[in-house]
């Protein structure tokens, strides 16, 4: 294991530590929220309301010492209200720039099927450019950027779709599920302790992140590494339960979030099929469409019915494909 590998590893475990003096139960979403970072890409949580979404968000941008805003997304949403919007100074007698929310190094984007596809569509820009047009003129967001959004998987009534050009866009989709019987008793301990109140200690800062981010950039991955992947995305394509399947992006994200997982949660500087498969799941469940008959065929009163059959369709997907050697 090499000393800068080992510090990501290192920084992931105090972050953990401090999120968890707070927050039961979401190791995985953080280790999700981590690896996200690191590469530069974007994640959707799908959960009910009261299930920690925009806790563990705040907690996770107070660890890392970045800017945070919170952008909760309403139908009556414009564009403007996130990117910013040119004003009038009277002063001057000439047009500034007032930046909107975007402008910030963690963007919690809450309940992001409440806003409209045009405002949704806003986002799109600065989650794949890192940067964002305003009457004309193109501005760079800062550095680290992430989008962390919400998503309220049973509601049906006043939202709205995410376009799939913007689903594409988030790196995972995880689900944010209710607690075991003795991690909510926890949850009570801690609330006796701390009540709503977050304090959780800054572990790096945004120059150390950037650091870090080149550091995964420099994890390998072998040739057998690389064709189990697109084997595994190929098959998506072929599946007589998929509708429709990967795209080259999604084997692309795949291999990004592999060398992430690699480092974060083992400390190695190679991927192996392991972490492939560890990442696979949650980086293709929002990128696939199943057949009509395969979701009306599993039809279930389940809340989140529609989720664990697309996870059976990859698990069949993932079984399908042989394991490198």
């Amino acid at each position: 294991m090499s000393a800068d590998v080992a510090r990501v590893r290192e920084v992931f475990e105090e972050i953990r530590a401090e999120v968890e003096g707070y927050i039961v139960g979401r190791e995985k979403l953080l280790e999700r929220l981590y690896e996200a970072l690191l590469i530069g890409g974007h994640v959707l949580i799908e959960g009910v309301p009261g299930t920690a979404k925009t806790y563990l968000a705040r907690a996770f941008a107070g660890t890392l010492g970045l800017n945070f805003k919170r952008v909760q997304l309403t139908p009556d949403l414009l564009p403007s209200d996130i990117v910013g919007v040119m004003v009038f100074n009277q002063r001057t007698l000439d047009f500034e720039f007032r930046p909107g929310p975007v402008f910030t190094n963690i963007l919690l984007a809450d309940e992001i099927n409440r806003t409209p596809p045009r405002t949704q569509a806003a986002l799109l820009e600065a989650m794949q450019e890192g940067q964002v047009t305003v009457a004309g003129v193109t501005r760079k967001l800062p550095e680290p950027f992430m989008v962390i959004a919400t998503e309220n998987p049973v509601e049906s009534e006043g939202v709205y779709p995410l376009p799939e050009a913007e689903v594409d866009r988030f790196l995972f989709r995880v689900l944010a599920t209710y607690p075991s019987e003795e991690e909510e008793v926890e949850v009570l301990r801690k609330k006796l302790v701390h009540g709503e109140s977050l304090e959780v200690r800054k572990v790096v800062g945004a120059a150390e992140v950037m650091q870090l981010k080149r550091v995964i950039e420099g994890v390998k991955a072998e040739e057998p590494v690389l064709r189990y992947i697109v084997r595994l995305v190929r098959e998506t394509r072929e599946n007589s339960s998929i509708l429709l399947g990967g795209s080259t992006r999604a084997a692309v994200h795949i291999l990004y979030a592999a060398r992430a997982r690699a480092a974060v949660a083992e400390g190695r500087d190679y991927v192996i099929p392991d972490d492939v498969r560890d990442v696979f799941f949650d980086v293709m469940n929002h990128r696939i469409i199943l057949r009509p008959e395969v979701i009306v065929g599993s039809y279930s009163r389940e809340p989140l019915w529609t989720y664990k059959t697309v996870m059976r369709v990859l698990r069949s997907v993932v079984e399908a494909v042989p394991v490198p050697r």
